[in-house]
């Protein structure tokens, strides 16, 4: 992903040299494309390098789909990783990741708060006057589970209005009182705390006061 981010870049770069523009976004690299095609005043030596370049990035693109492809099928036979995938707002990737991370270690987490805070979706903590403040997240542990939680979690609040459950309601009155952000992150650690759950007992999620989400990238 990073290598494809870094040729898209580059095409980007190189187009901007002499003009060319396009919105930011993966897809909008077919319109930059037809942009560089149609110029006619476009240097011819630089049409090679961009050509170049966009072959180095579909190669990656196609690669990135494949190993995608195996990962998901990978997840459908897996035990652990489908039981996670039931879990709002992870998929066969994150699902996939968390399992081949932790496994069997699951047990070393004496909590859910533990295993929260070992992804570093915990709050700092410090006192003053006798009192304590809860300040950012910690951002320790697994950098890589902790981003797709993260990632996971935005896509559900953005999705909370069809979120038929007490999680969704849960969702949506964080959002009439705090930030998107806020909300993003608090999601995200009670996504972890639901997978040390569904791993540690060897259960799958069931949602409260809704119908149960199905992991749909699992069906």
């Amino acid at each position: 992903m990073k290598q494809q981010t870094m040729l898209a870049n580059a095409m980007r770069g190189l187009a901007t040299e002499f003009g060319l523009v396009v919105p930011k976004g993966m897809d909008k690299l077919k319109e930059l494309m037809t942009l560089v095609e149609e110029d006619k005043s476009f240097p011819e030596q630089a049409r090679k390098a961009f050509a170049e370049l966009r072959e180095h990035c579909h190669v990656t693109t196609e690669r990135i789909e494949k190993l995608e492809r195996q990962i998901v099928a990978h997840a459908r036979h897996d035990d652990t990783s489908r039981r996670l995938a039931t879990i709002p707002g992870i998929g066969p990737i994150t699902a996939s990741l968390i399992a081949a991370t932790v496994g069997d270690t699951i047990g070393n987490f004496l909590s859910a708060r533990h295993f929260a805070a070992w992804l570093g979706l915990v709050p700092r903590q410090h006192s003053s006057g006798g009192k304590t403040h809860l300040g950012k997240i910690t951002k320790a542990g697994n950098r890589q589970i902790r981003t797709l939680l993260v990632l996971g979690a935005t896509s559900m609040v953005y999705r909370a209005e069809q979120w038929n459950s007490a999680a969704g309601a849960w969702v949506r009155g964080l959002l009439e009182r705090r930030p998107v952000r806020h909300v993003t992150v608090a999601l995200a650690n009670k996504m972890a705390r639901i997978a040390w759950a569904v791993m540690a007992r060897n259960e799958v999620y069931r949602a409260k006061g809704g119908v149960a989400p199905a992991a749909a990238a699992m069906a």
